[in-house]
């Protein structure tokens, strides 16, 4: 085995490792699981209901508004899921946990990609979670079993992107109070300046010029498609290369800035 292909062992063996641990200390917070399978069905039942007669109105583009709002849901939960099981780095700085886990012999960028994967493996579980919750309410989806598992794809792209973007505020911003405010700065507009929740046809040219823009649309759109109408290849193909390609750009950064914290 030549130098390289070694490396990339190590690298893959060390990824495997951190992400391990991060699951382990995932299924030991009981609180956190319970509230990823109830936040999900609070959001179909409350928000479904809530806004069901908006399917009413012309021009809306699903036959019920829970139809309509799952892949937002979807996108909601990995968004959040993302962005805060990136902030991880923050909590292991100040508890010691990450002194112990630089200390273990493996490579500095198996700590970046390691929470990235457990981020990705987490999020791949609860969108299961969500369609099981989705359908027992009657959720219709187009594409079948191969849909779901495309949707599944796209979202864990997504978290990988966010994922990517917090770990990348977490190396270099080490209160945990200021990285939440960052936090909430970019969640919460990022979300309802998307189409997750309201089409683009009901909002304000200005906000539909935004939300064209909006980096959730690369995984909302594709989504929403495979719920809904079926198949768009070209659109769905776009969405996981852009998803793809952001999050492998993202994973770079936050492991350069994650090397340079610790120089």
């Amino acid at each position: 085995m030549n130098t390289t292909a070694k490396t990339t062992a190590t690298l893959l063996s060390d990824t495997w490792w951190v992400a391990w641990r991060e699951i382990k200390r995932f299924q030991r917070q009981k609180v956190r699981i319970v509230m990823i399978l109830v936040q999900p069905f609070i959001w179909l039942a409350l928000m479904g209901n809530m806004f069901e007669r908006m399917a009413q109105v012309p021009g809306f583009p699903a036959d019920s508004y829970l139809d309509y709002m799952a892949p937002g849901v979807v996108t909601m939960v990995t968004l959040f899921g993302g962005i805060f099981g990136g902030m991880s780095i923050v909590w292991d700085r100040r508890l010691g946990y990450l002194n112990k886990l630089l200390a273990a012999p493996i490579a500095r960028s198996a700590v970046v990609s390691g929470k990235m994967l457990a981020v990705g493996l987490q999020t791949g579980v609860q969108v299961a979670v969500i369609f099981v919750i989705a359908m027992l309410m009657g959720v219709s989806f187009k594409t079948g079993p191969l849909g779901a598992l495309t949707v599944i794809l796209l979202a864990v792209l997504l978290s990988l992107v966010f994922a990517g973007i917090s770990l990348s505020f977490s190396a270099v911003i080490t209160s945990h109070e200021a990285l939440m405010a960052v936090v909430n700065f970019l969640t919460m507009p990022l979300m309802f300046t998307s189409n997750a929740m309201m089409p683009l046809s009901f909002m304000p040219s200005w906000l539909q010029m935004i939300a064209k823009l909006n980096p959730l649309s690369y995984a909302i759109n594709p989504m929403r498609s495979l719920f809904l109408t079926g198949w768009n290849v070209q659109e769905l193909l776009t969405g996981v290369v852009v998803l793809a390609l952001a999050g492998l750009a993202l994973g770079h950064v936050a492991t350069c800035l994650f090397r340079r914290s610790l120089a």
